[in-house]
């Protein structure tokens, strides 16, 4: 097992003028399971397989453990890659697959055979290691590809987005297994993922990418919690985080009719800046619906902000509104955590008001959070 560094790294694909992956600085711990996520073109994959030896770099450095590997080939790293597709030879039994890096290794018969025995138990592909790939499912020839890195016992496992061919109800299954798996087997892990739902659930920390540039790297409750910029708040949370720029008032900013302390320190980072305006996060479960009999205003002008409900998904236990406000005399699309049982009608207006204490304030011209 070893830890992983990014020293730096860069990679700019020929004919390009701007960096991929652009001075990549990471420091992943040994046996650590990290999850690389961002959109498509961020420079996830490229990361991955600069690790892998299967992208070039073109400054900076990467190191497993004390080794540096910038510039080795991919043999000669101690990695094992679980690919998107699998990758499996469609002419083999499940055995052979697991098994042939070990062969073409030259490691004796009946080694091999105990390996790919003893990682077939782990993942439940001991009935099927006499069949052919085609005669699996796309579940059982994930967990094949994973076999095939296991048997290896590599010091590190890459994965580039290995879950993406599933079905959903098996994706939500597969990745279980995989964390679980890791935590089992202790070995340092990075993950390619543009599901930030599966970058959340697996990871011990998660780096998010955009532009080839490094944007956070965190524990995902952390980076729920206190996300670095707007595009880290934007990106983590499924639905996503409501971003309304709001103007700054005397105690807080101005939200509708309300006006919803923040702290002062944000606020005066603002000022700084030189900015008029906040942009102001919240979270659709940090949204709560008031009424205009308790708001202590009058009738024509209830608390909050008032929200036009378009469309309503009940999801049993809860639900989420998704709906439309005059913010600074545009339109805002918003969206807004309801209890199961409490859903408005579609056309209706409610009125909410963000939760004390669960706003993120960022600033409007730069996009950095000011809020601790």
């Amino acid at each position: 097992m070893a830890s992983v560094t990014y020293d730096n790294a860069t990679r700019i694909y020929p004919g390009g003028d701007k960096p991929a992956v652009d001075k990549l600085n990471i420091e992943i711990a040994d046996g650590e399971f990290l999850v690389l996520v961002g959109p498509s073109g961020c420079g996830k994959s490229t990361s991955l397989r600069m690790l892998a030896g299967l992208e070039d770099v073109n400054g900076g450095a990467i190191r497993i453990g004390d080794r540096d590997v910038t510039h080795l080939p991919p043999k000669d790293r101690d990695i094992a890659m679980v690919f998107q597709n699998y990758a499996l030879y469609p002419h083999m039994t499940v055995a052979q697959n697991m098994g042939f890096a070990l062969k073409i290794a030259g490691v004796p018969k009946d080694q091999i055979r105990a390996k790919v025995e003893d990682a077939a138990k782990i993942l439940d592909l001991t009935p099927y290691l006499d069949r052919k790939p085609k005669a699996l499912s796309g579940g059982q020839r994930q967990r094949v590809a994973m076999g095939r890195a296991i048997v290896r016992e590599p010091q590190v496992f890459l994965m580039d987005e290995p879950l993406s061919n599933l079905d959903a109800k098996l994706r939500v299954q597969t990745r279980t297994q995989i964390a679980s798996l890791q935590r089992r087997l202790g070995i340092t892990t990075v993950y390619v993922t543009h599901d930030q739902t599966e970058a959340l659930t697996m990871g011990d920390r998660v780096a998010v990418l955009k532009d080839g540039l490094l944007q956070q790297v965190d524990s995902p409750r952390h980076m729920y919690d206190k996300p670095a910029n707007l595009f880290v708040a934007g990106f983590i949370g499924s639905p996503a985080m409501n971003l309304v720029e709001v103007p700054i008032t005397d105690g807080g900013v101005k939200f509708g009719n309300s006006v919803v302390p923040v702290e002062r320190d944000a606020l005066a980072e603002a000022a700084a800046k030189g900015d008029k305006t906040v942009t102001v996060g919240i979270r659709p479960e940090h949204l709560d619906t008031v009424s205009a009999e308790g708001s202590g205003l009058a009738k024509d002008a209830p608390a909050g902000l008032a929200v036009t409900v378009n469309v309503v998904e009940e999801l049993g236990a809860d639900g989420y509104v998704y709906g439309t406000a005059e913010v600074g005399g545009q339109s805002k699309d918003l969206v807004v955590r309801v209890g199961g049982r409490d859903v408005p009608e579609k056309g209706s207006v409610i009125h909410v008001v963000p939760r004390a204490g669960e706003t993120h304030v960022f600033s409007t011209s730069t996009g950095e959070r000011l809020s601790d």
